[in-house]
C-alpha cells in the first residue's frame, strides 16, 4: 500500500550531512529522539491555549516537517553512527505515540470539531503503531505498512491545519475528512497485522 514512508530513503539522503554534522557535535540519537517528543509536546500547547486564533495552526504544519526530519535523524544517527540502544527502541516508538497524541488532541479545542472522533482517531492511530511493533513479537519485522502510517498521518493533519490556519479549510469539513483518516487508519491496522502475518509465515 502505497506510503508517504516509502520516500523516506530519498529524505533521509538531503539530511545526511546535518546527521553527520550532529555526530561530530555529540549529539546522539535518543537526545534527537526526546527534542521530537518534548517539542511536539510545547507545540501542542501553544497552538491548544491560542486555538481560538486559527493561525496559529500553522505551526504545526511546520513542526511536522521538522519532526519527520528528527525521527529520520535519530534513525540515521543510531543505524550509521553505531547509537543503537535497547533505551532508543523504547523512546522511539513511545516518543512517537506521545507526540501523535499531542498534536492530534489539539482539534478538540475547536468547537465545530467531534471531540469523539479525535479521540477515535488517537486510539486508531496508538493501535497502528502498536500493531506495527507486535510484527516483531511473531518473527516479521516492525511493520510500516500504510495506508495512514506515521509519515501519512504527519501529512494529512499538517495539510488540515495549514488549511485552517489560511481559513481556507471550513471547519465544518474537519469532521468529514477525521471519519476518511479512521477508516485509513482501521484499513492500515489491517494492513498490518495481514503483512506481519504474511512474512512471519515465509
Amino acid at each position: 500500500m502505497l506510503s508517504i514512508y516509502q520516500l523516506k530513503p530519498k529524505f533521509q539522503a538531503l539530511l545526511r550531512p546535518l546527521t553527520t554534522s550532529l555526530y561530530h557535535a555529540k549529539i546522539t540519537a535518543n537526545q534527537v529522539t526526546v527534542a521530537g517528543c518534548l517539542g511536539s509536546i510545547i507545540v501542542a500547547l501553544i497552538v491548544g491555549m491560542l486555538a481560538a486564533y486559527q493561525w496559529i495552526f500553522c505551526l504545526i504544519p511546520i513542526w511536522m516537517f521538522i519532526r519527520m526530519a528528527l525521527n529520520a535523524i535519530d534513525g540515521m544517527l543510531a543505524r550509521e553512527f553505531q547509537q543503537k540502544s535497547d533505551l532508543g527502541a523504547y523512546l522511539n516508538e513511545i516518543g512517537d505515540v506521545i507526540s501523535d497524541i499531542a498534536l492530534m488532541l489539539v482539534f478538540i479545542q475547536l468547537d465545530d470539531v467531534n471531540h469523539y472522533l479525535v479521540i477515535i482517531v488517537v486510539l486508531l492511530a496508538f493501535l497502528s503503531e502498536y500493531s506495527g511493533v507486535l510484527g516483531i513479537m511473531i518473527g516479521a519485522s516492525r511493520r510500516y505498512d500504510g495506508p495512514m502510517g506515521k509519515s501519512d498521518r504527519a501529512f494529512v493533519f499538517g495539510a488540515i491545519c495549514f488549511g485552517i490556519a489560511i481559513h481556507l479549510l471550513p471547519l465544518d469539513w474537519i469532521n468529514s475528512l477525521l471519519w476518511i483518516i479512521n477508516i485509513l487508519l482501521i484499513y492500515t491496522v489491517i494492513n498490518r497485522i495481514r503483512n506481519g502475518l504474511r512474512q512471519a509465515k515465509k
